[in-house]
């Protein structure tokens, strides 16, 4: 009895422990990359892409983006056991150490390299590595401490996943596949400072410069209506160069117009009582956008 005991106890362990790898993938962050990913690979081609590329190319190009997750663990561990939302992360909590979590990422960007060059090309397995460093490196070891900017210029690597899915599928990078990586890259802004706005404190706690805590509340508030404004004009893009046809523009009118309504409410309430749902928006706002794309590509209404 004692030793089934111990064999079950070792057996918990050893689930909790990779439970905890697994929570260093960031992958409800992977989930959402994937899902613009699939979107730039479905697309690509007027068909159905083929199995072989999209499972690989998705593999790749998750695992990717698991490895840069987790490496920012590594390097955020002390600004995380400073904040409230990540002090619980397997890092600060002490569950994992520092060692074994830096080599479980080098080891996933290894993989994910491998896969994208022997099953999908070598553009795909280059511009993979090119967001892993812009995000991994200079955003998580220099821009995010250096500059209230940094959201803007690290969103280069995250608006990545589209045009990675693209050229999976193409070989190439063309125009369409840089127009999805733009909608990201302008969406990203004002997403991610509503969220900042709210933990604006634990940001400042933490000396990390985002801009609710350089530049104030409302500054950050105009910023974010900027950005939506900017956005909206960016998600119509897609119709006027015929990538996408009528759906399409009827999805991201009112998508976009949301979010614009929702920025203006931001703007002119007190404090940060609206950021969350703001937040929450401009999640659903991007999901529901690139599902926009895909029923006009299929429904061909256009």
């Amino acid at each position: 009895m004692a030793t089934s005991e111990l064999g079950l106890a070792e057996t918990r362990s050893n689930a909790l422990l990779w439970r905890r790898y697994f929570e260093l993938t960031k992958p409800k962050v992977v989930a959402l990359i994937l899902f613009t990913a699939l979107v730039g690979m479905l697309l690509a081609t007027p068909g159905m892409v083929p199995l072989p590329t999209l499972f690989f190319g998705l593999l790749g190009i998750g695992l990717c983006a698991g490895a840069g997750a987790a490496l920012n663990h590594v390097v955020d561990q002390r600004i995380d056991a400073l904040m409230d939302r990540t002090r619980g992360r397997p890092l600060p909590s002490g569950d994992l150490d520092a060692r074994h979590a830096l080599v479980f990422a080098l080891g996933l960007a290894a993989v994910s390299v491998l896969v994208l060059v022997v099953f999908v090309n070598p553009l795909t397995a280059l511009l993979t590595c090119v967001a892993f460093i812009g995000y991994a490196v200079i955003y998580t070891m220099y821009l995010k401490r250096a500059t209230p900017q940094n959201i803007v210029w690290g969103g280069i690597a995250g608006a990545m996943p589209p045009l990675l899915g693209w050229t999976a599928v193409t070989g190439e990078v063309s125009v369409e596949g840089l127009l999805l990586a733009l909608l990201i890259f302008v969406w990203t802004p004002p997403h991610f400072w509503a969220l900042a706005i709210k933990r604006r404190d634990e940001y400042a706690r933490a000396g990390v410069p985002m801009l609710p805590v350089t530049h104030g509340l409302t500054y950050t508030k105009l910023q974010i209506l900027i950005y939506s404004l900017l956005l909206f004009w960016v998600s119509l893009m897609p119709f006027m160069i015929h990538m996408s046809g009528p759906l399409y523009l009827v999805g991201a009118l009112g998508l976009g117009l949301g979010f614009v309504y929702q920025s203006v409410r931001l703007l002119r309430s007190e404090g940060d009582a609206l950021a969350m749902k703001t937040f929450g928006y401009s999640v659903l706002y991007l999901s529901v956008l690139f599902a926009f794309l895909l029923a006009d590509h299929y429904l061909g209404l256009g």
